[in-house]
């Protein structure tokens, strides 16, 4: 028999069914009338990591008043908690949203209602994704509350955004790359040719390390997101090969510095529209240089499943996706389609 955890430390117990996650944590929290009930707190591959988990959660309990919490003491705890289990991405826009609801960080979070989660996002200043951004943190945040038993109603629901305007997607003009190329030495405009020259999303390319390049190969393994997409194989396009050169000179951990420091994606913005604005370009966001690579390569009657590899597009045509294997040489002679 396991060794019993003492009294009100919490239990891990396993799920039945299939599940990435079945092992489930729940800790022991009390209402209003001091009734106890246990709530669930996380979720793990393993019991091993489950019972780290609960001890993680033991070593630092709340011993705080759950109505007398405020919204900053709720997101520091959330950070420790909950933030970990996200992906780095979803983890980076929650902290940018934070720095849009500073008015609200002295109140008390169960006296927050939805009027004051929507004036976080209403009066934010910044665009559809940022505002997105904020609510998807209320939510986190509200989740979070309502396991610890801080809340009991979740008004982050009730909570709307700004329809974000209808991309139309328009790739790259070969006069607006040609521009790019003109410019080359002014900052940052070099990451942008290296988009534009491989396809990654912004994510996948700041993120890279400089051991996921290999001269010798001339290629990138990198990529996110997708089983299709991760660790997929990307030649080198002769054209940017001297700026991966300039930067794995620098002898950094990481490919992209700016600055000297790696910048995160959410950071990349104002640098991505400064070169947009020299070129004219301020339509244009990363994800459209994404949308030109592959444009460019539709249009020079690449391959498909090529096209769909180097993406990290799974093959729609069940034909392509299962029989259709494609060498590094098939690869390589599709980059070069791109002049």
């Amino acid at each position: 028999m396991g060794k019993r955890n003492p009294n009100h430390y919490g239990c891990v117990t396993k799920l039945k069914g299939k599940r990435s996650r079945p092992w489930i944590v729940k800790v022991t929290v009390y209402d209003a009338e001091g009734r106890a009930r246990q709530v669930p707190v996380d979720y793990a591959e393993t019991e091993e990591q489950a019972n780290i988990i609960l001890a993680q959660y033991n070593n630092s309990p709340w011993n705080i008043d759950r109505n007398k919490v405020t919204l900053s003491e709720l997101y520091q705890r959330w950070l420790e908690v909950k933030a970990p289990t996200l992906g780095a991405g979803t983890q980076a826009s929650c902290r940018t949203a934070f720095n849009h609801c500073e008015k609200y960080y002295g109140m008390k979070y169960r006296a927050l209602r939805a009027y004051h989660m929507q004036d976080c996002i209403n009066n934010c200043g910044r665009g559809p994704s940022i505002q997105t951004a904020i609510k998807v943190l209320w939510f986190h945040l509200d989740r979070f509350a309502f396991e610890c038993d801080i809340i009991d109603k979740m008004y982050s629901q009730l909570t709307t955004t700004a329809e974000a305007t209808p991309s139309n997607r328009t790739p790259f003009t070969e006069k607006q790359i040609a521009s790019l190329w003109a410019i080359q030495d002014q900052p940052c405009v070099d990451i942008v040719l290296v988009f534009l020259y491989t396809g990654f999303r912004l994510s996948e390319l700041l993120d890279m390390r400089a051991s996921q390049v290999d001269l010798s190969a001339l290629t990138f393994q990198g990529g996110v997101k997708t089983a299709a997409g991760k660790n997929r194989i990307v030649p080198i396009h002769p054209r940017i090969l001297p700026i991966i050169q300039k930067w794995l000179s620098q002898g950094s951990q990481y490919l992209i510095l700016i600055d000297g420091a790696k910048i995160r994606p959410a950071s990349f913005y104002p640098y991505w529209y400064r070169v947009m604005k020299s070129i004219g370009a301020t339509d244009k966001t990363p994800h459209s240089a994404r949308h030109t690579f592959e444009t460019l390569l539709d249009n020079a009657q690449a391959n498909r499943k090529c096209i769909d590899l180097l993406m990290g597009h799974q093959s729609k045509d069940i034909g392509n996706r299962v029989y259709n294997h494609k060498t590094l040489d098939q690869l390589r002679e599709t980059i070069l389609l791109l002049k």
